[in-house]
This record gives C-alpha cells, sequence and structure tokens, in this order.
C-alpha cells in the first residue's frame, strides 16, 4: 500500500514547495501516519498525464538509489502512485534548492564555500562512476541539517564512462539547455563525460557569483549556438568584485572542448579551496597556476581535430550567420 502524503483536504498545510521548473515540482511533506511526522521530499511530473520521458526519468532515479550516497546526494526512498500521479519519494536532508538563493551576486564567502561542497559532491558521483548530465542550481540542494552539499535529479544520470549524444532537434535535448555542454548538444561529434558535468558546474558558478548566466537566449537553437560557438564574457568583467583566479576556474570550467577544461572535479575543488582559505584569511585571493593537482583518475582520448582550424573557422562562421539571417547555407 502506498504511503499516504496528505493530498486532499490539507493539502495546502501538508506540501510547501521548494522548486516548480515546469516540468517537474519538487515538495516538501510529511509520509506515513499523522504520529510519524517524517519529512520527505517529493519529485512529480508538472502534468496530471505526464509525457512517458518524465515518468521514465522518474523511475530511472529510483533505480540508483542503491549507488547513491546519502553523504552527497538525495536518496530515492521509494517510487509511489497516489490519485493517478506518479511521484517519487526522496529522503529530506533539511535545506532547499540551490535555486532559490540565486536572486543577484552571492557574497564571496559564501559562494567559495558552497562551490567547494557542490565540488566534493560532484567529486564523489563520479567516483562511483556515474554522470549526472544535468548539473544545475535547482539539482544542488544546500543548507542541509549537516552542512553539507547533495546533489539530486538524477533522471538522466549514466552510468556509461563516455556516451555518444544522438543529434536530436535542439528542443528535444535531454537535459537543461541553459546549463548544457556543447557536446551534450549532440553537435559536435564528441562524446559525454564526467567533464560535461564540470562545464554545467561552471555555469552555475557563473551565475551564482555574477547573478547572470553566461548566456541569454530565447530559443533552443540558440542556446546551443551560444554553447558552441560563443565566449562568455568572463565573470570579472561583469562583476569587478569576483577576484581574478575565480574568474579564470571558472572561465576554464567553460572550455568548449573537454580537454581544456579541469579534467576531475577534485580538480577544480583543490583550486576553490584555496581560494576559500586565502579570502578567509586576508581577503584577497593572490594568482595562482591553475590545474596544479588536476590529475585524471583514467585514460582520456582527446577527440579533438587536429590540422582542421581553418575549416573549423569557417564552418562556425556560417553557423554564426545562419543564425542571425535565418537564410541556409550549403557548404561542401
Amino acid at each position: 500500500m502506498s504511503p499516504s502524503l496528505g493530498f486532499g483536504a490539507n493539502e495546502d498545510r501538508s506540501l510547501q514547495v521548494l522548486w516548480a521548473d515546469g516540468e517537474y515540482v519538487l515538495h516538501r511533506t510529511e509520509r506515513g501516519d499523522t504520529d510519524d511526522h517524517q519529512l520527505v521530499l517529493a519529485l512529480m511530473a508538472t502534468a496530471k498525464h505526464s509525457p512517458s520521458t518524465s515518468l521514465q526519468r522518474l523511475a530511472h532515479e529510483y533505480a540508483l538509489k542503491d549507488e547513491l550516497d546519502e553523504t552527497w546526494a538525495v536518496r530515492p526512498l521509494q517510487l509511489v502512485h497516489e490519485r493517478g500521479r506518479t511521484m517519487l519519494l526522496l529522503e529530506d536532508p533539511g535545506g532547499e534548492p540551490l535555486a532559490r538563493l540565486l536572486d543577484g551576486p552571492m557574497d564571496l564567502s559564501s559562494f567559495l564555500s558552497l562551490a567547494v561542497g557542490i565540488a566534493k559532491a560532484l567529486g564523489s558521483l563520479h567516483e562511483c562512476g556515474l554522470v549526472h548530465k544535468d548539473i544545475k542550481p535547482a539539482n544542488i540542494m544546500v543548507g542541509c541539517n549537516d552542512g553539507l552539499v547533495r546533489l539530486t535529479g538524477f533522471g538522466l544520470a549514466s552510468r556509461l564512462p563516455r556516451e555518444r549524444p544522438a543529434p536530436d532537434p535542439p528542443e528535444a535535448i535531454a537535459g537543461t539547455l541553459a546549463y548544457m555542454a556543447p557536446e551534450q548538444t549532440g553537435r559536435m561529434n564528441r562524446s559525454i563525460d564526467s567533464r560535461s558535468d564540470l562545464y554545467a558546474f561552471g555555469v552555475t558558478l557563473y551565475q551564482m557569483v555574477t547573478g547572470t548566466l553566461p548566456f541569454t537566449a530565447s530559443e533552443p537553437l540558440e542556446w546551443v549556438h551560444c554553447h558552441i560557438a560563443r565566449r562568455p564574457l568572463a565573470p570579472v568583467v561583469r562583476t569587478p568584485t569576483v577576484p581574478p583566479p575565480v574568474s579564470q576556474i571558472i572561465m576554464k570550467l567553460l572550455a568548449k572542448t573537454a580537454e581544456e577544461r579541469y579534467q576531475t572535479a577534485l580538480g577544480v575543488e583543490n583550486d576553490l579551496r584555496r581560494c576559500l582559505v586565502e579570502w578567509e584569511r586576508v581577503q584577497r585571493i593572490e594568482p595562482f597556476p591553475l590545474a596544479r593537482q588536476d590529475l585524471p583518475d583514467r585514460l582520456l582520448i582527446p577527440e579533438k581535430l587536429y590540422g582542421r582550424g581553418r575549416e573549423v573557422d569557417t564552418l562556425l562562421a556560417a553557423f554564426d550567420r545562419v543564425v542571425g539571417s535565418g537564410r541556409p547555407e550549403l557548404i561542401l
């Protein structure tokens, strides 16, 4: 028998909406009998008759429950059906999604502390052999009761160390376009791996420290173009109070090719932790060489093109023209 979640006459009193993005809603509610008062999180698709892909992602996240550790992930508890709705119940570590805190630039101490915590959680995820594929502020729980940062939203997570994405139409690409790594769009003939999560982490850090995303777009194809072809303004240019080393760390995470990014979450965690220690000690961060402790834990064969710089530039220029004018072009 499915546990009662309190839907009905007392729904407004028993449910707290933590986040809604149009596809899913995350609630905090009580589970079990009224004498128990155990708080849980309930994730459900927005529509009562949800597309099969949304329900499949809930089922996929539940299937990963034994691979997710409570120290760095919000662990699934049960997949339940109630009143025609499918919901994924998750442990409630306290706190709230990071997305609720992003109403402007964060102060640097809070930013660096959270950034280190996110990097640590990402490193633990990758050590388990998982690639998240949808890192974004809505899938990061902060302010937890024990002070740790936890990841959630594993509906797209992959056990494959490398995965070749299909070139789906932009509006059908799985994931969140605003935070998506270039290779995840399926337009670069490159594989998705753990470094794709690091790009999304870079977008998240950019938003945390500047209050804005590195790119703005109004339609899926424009988002794809931004991630593949446009270079964002450095955070220090957009927000002059950002220390240059922090800006450089973020820009390295946002490199278009995976080989130019940090190779591991541990590597970026070490650099962020150094920034945090210096800032708390002297309120200043001196420049230092990045990624000195960023040692890949496995062999990563580069997938970039060699000796085709002019051809790549020609293709990117044509792509820019087509996006800007709407007129098709044929290139041989």
